[in-house]
């Protein structure tokens, strides 16, 4: 996720270079052709120009529109899984402390359900993370699991859902052995569920792109408005006696609407481990830290800080 407010204008032009080279191979052919009078008859006026920029206009609005509705429903899931973390967490803690209280189980007993519940619940954080991004960094999970249970983990196909089935296993396998009240299942399912549902929310935001139209018409109507515009403009600028002028005037109007094209087009994928994603790898690292401290446990990892404006 960007978070400075001010952009190196180098950066920017690299990151437009091939919206801008087009853009200016346009401008100055026109302009050298019409200068020499092998155009003056194909000159367009203005208005077809501002017809079509009008028209792009309403496309990049939709597209944009919808691209950031989907990176803030992204980023909201993932509040969500954030907060409902913590609410698992402590869900567990006061119904298994709870267990030692009333003579049911061993407090060695209780501390190990605790630590492997909350410790797979963080493993799942992370690894909805890697499985959205689609990266296989799957080791950083050794920490959080059981040797044998990371091992059949490695073997899963979607390794969220598996550690969530287990979740349900355990929690009901607490329930039998008296470490988990013969009630509270009542109050942790919906917690879990939450989960599977977050993750399928994701999963539908990864799986299912804004509509190809938008981008393939957004895409063309912009190239079309890039070719057109040094035409419209020659002639009045001709009329004024500096004909010259319509070459940056064309590269900046068409520098903005590409902006706005590339703005949209980044947005629509939150999940792509790129610097416009929302940052999953942060809230993981704020979700291993809480639940850690709630487990009163001191060697907490290093909270992650923003690096040159972007945070992951």
């Amino acid at each position: 996720m960007i978070l400075r407010k001010i952009f190196n204008p180098i950066a920017v032009i690299r990151y437009m270079r091939w919206e801008l080279t087009i853009s200016a191979v346009l401008a100055v052919a026109i302009y050298f052709l019409y200068h020499n009078e092998h155009l003056e008859k194909v000159s367009l006026p203005f208005s077809i120009a501002a017809i079509l920029g009008s028209a792009l206009a309403i496309f990049l609005a939709f597209r944009n529109n919808n691209s950031y509705n989907r990176w803030w429903e992204a980023r909201t899931i993932w509040g969500g899984i954030i907060n409902n973390s913590r609410i698992f967490a402590r869900q567990i803690i006061a119904n298994a402390d709870n267990a030692v209280v009333i003579g049911k189980a061993s407090e060695q007993q209780v501390e190990a359900y605790k630590k492997e519940l909350i410790y797979r619940q963080i493993a799942f954080a992370h690894a909805l993370r890697l499985h959205l991004r689609r990266q296989n960094n799957w080791d950083e999970l050794k920490h959080l699991l059981s040797e044998t249970e990371f091992e059949t983990f490695s073997k899963k196909a979607n390794k969220p859902n598996y550690l969530l089935q287990n979740q349900g296993l355990r929690i009901k396998e607490g329930m039998h052995s008296e470490i988990l009240g013969a009630f509270d299942n009542i109050s942790l399912e919906p917690t879990l569920a939450g989960f599977n549902n977050f993750q399928g929310a994701c999963e539908r935001i990864k799986n299912t792109p804004l509509l190809r139209q938008y981008h393939f018409f957004t895409k063309l109507f912009l190239l079309v408005f890039m070719v057109i515009l040094p035409f419209s403009l020659i002639t009045d600028f001709n009329k004024m006696g500096v004909p010259e002028l319509m070459i940056p005037l064309s590269i900046l109007v068409s520098f903005v609407f590409g902006v706005m094209g590339k703005v949209g087009e980044v947005n629509e994928d939150p999940f792509e481990n790129q610097i416009t994603d929302i940052p999953m790898t942060s809230m993981c690292n704020t979700i291993e830290r809480d639940l850690k401290e709630m487990l009163s446990e001191t060697n907490l990892p290093a909270k992650l800080e923003p690096e040159n404006g972007f945070i992951f």
